[in-house]
């Protein structure tokens, strides 16, 4: 006998990555909204208030989003390799003066265009994970070839590179653990991703070891900032042993400066509680203790934390889990190598992003400068991040279609 099976027809796309997407946007809204009310001025029109060019970003990101939906993430592969090329290029135009712009803290990462500020590092791990998607989902015995590690390596390395020469070492670093997923995934012999890992761990551990105990003439070049983001987080005493008592005092009062952003961070999301002190009512930010410059960007996970506590911070989670959950159910459904690559890609990146914006909010790993995904303010991020979301909804609608 034969059954009609009207429900049979699969989903045309996760209903569940986008209801979990539609909270994180409502969050993103009402609290830059509230970190930016204190700062706020009667003089600047309605639709110049930053709340609403992040509603704007927001509206031009889903755009673009549903246009990556449209076509098939095999025909985007294809394109990868001049995606990424081209993400290189613009990588090398923003090191050069006068096309590269300086903000904050003097680091050349933007490239300034008439209604946008272009920051090339955000596109240019999207190009990465399409490019080393499409070059990793080759046959298992060609992935055991060391010619093949290496170029899946140098493809890595290379945005790497010119991305910490801006320098902006929280977006290089966030390729390294992304590359590595891919790798792992796509069935890269462990003992060379071992032999990666010690390599990395030896370096970092060498890396340390110069800013922490290294003479100042024998330290390795590093930005001032840099190296005095991690010298608050190890609690290290900016003083020369040697000092005297006024290079002393004034080495003190330059790591309270230095270490004053994370520390409000730390106050605004103890003060929070557990149910918070409600929707545009956090002291921290009304009173300018959380700086207005940050606590709509880097520092936006504070102001959740503070106004809406625990329980707030608790839906942020959430939200995230599902989404990252989302997308590891859709790299399992995935028909084949490449569209797997492409959503574990996805899922590591955003997934290490959220890890260290929220690890630097509670001072469990220091103060490296990334956006939280889809909550912080900023064009660049948001267009990004909706973009990644949209490829992997293009590997969920496209997980049946032979």
């Amino acid at each position: 006998m034969y059954e009609m099976h009207l429900n049979d027809h699969p989903a045309r796309v996760d209903r569940l990555l986008l209801a979990a997407l539609g909270g994180l946007l409502v969050m993103g809204t009402l609290f830059v909204y509230s970190a930016t009310l204190a700062g706020g001025s009667a003089a600047i029109p309605w639709y110049d208030d930053i709340w609403v060019r992040q509603v704007f970003w927001y509206l031009i990101g889903l755009g673009s989003a549903a246009m990556i939906c449209i076509v098939d993430y095999h025909v985007l592969a294809r394109w990868s390799l001049v995606a990424y090329g081209l993400m290189i290029l613009c990588l090398v135009a923003v090191l050069i003066p006068h096309i590269g712009q300086t903000h904050g803290w003097g680091a050349r990462r933007w490239i300034d265009l008439p209604f946008f500020q272009f920051q090339p590092s955000e596109f240019a791990k999207l190009g990465f994970i399409l490019a080393a998607a499409h070059f990793l989902s080759r046959p298992a015995d060609e992935l055991s070839q060391p010619w093949v590690f290496w170029k899946g390596i140098a493809l890595m390395l290379l945005p790497f590179g010119l991305i910490l020469k801006e320098p902006d070492l929280g977006s290089a670093l966030v390729l390294i653990p992304t590359g590595v997923v891919m790798m792992l995934v796509a069935g890269t012999p462990k003992r060379y991703l071992i032999k990666l890992g010690l390599i990395v761990g030896l370096l970092g551990i060498l890396v340390l070891a110069d800013v922490l105990f290294a003479p100042r003439g024998l330290q390795i070049k590093m930005q001032d900032y840099q190296r005095q983001r991690l010298l608050v987080y190890f609690g290290i005493d900016f003083a020369n042993k040697n000092a005297t008592p006024e290079e002393r005092a004034k080495a003190q009062r330059l790591r309270a400066d230095k270490s004053y952003q994370v520390t409000q961070a730390l106050i605004s999301v103890g003060s929070g509680g557990l149910f918070g002190k409600g929707w545009c009512k956090g002291n921290q930010t009304a009173l300018g203790y959380l700086p207005a410059g940050a606590a709509h960007n880097d520092f936006i996970f504070s102001v959740i934390a503070e106004e809406e506590g625990f329980v707030g911070s608790l839906v942020v989670l959430t939200l995230y889990a599902v989404i990252l959950f989302s997308g590891l159910r859709i790299a399992g459904q995935a028909r084949d190598r490449l569209g797997k690559l492409v959503a574990v890609g996805v899922v590591t990146l955003i997934f290490s992003h959220v890890f260290v914006n929220i690890g630097m909010n509670i001072r469990i790993v220091p103060v490296t400068g990334i956006p939280l995904p889809l909550l912080s303010y900023g064009g660049s991020s948001v267009l990004c991040s909706l973009i990644a979301l949209g490829l992997m909804q293009n590997v969920y609608i496209h997980r049946r279609g032979y």
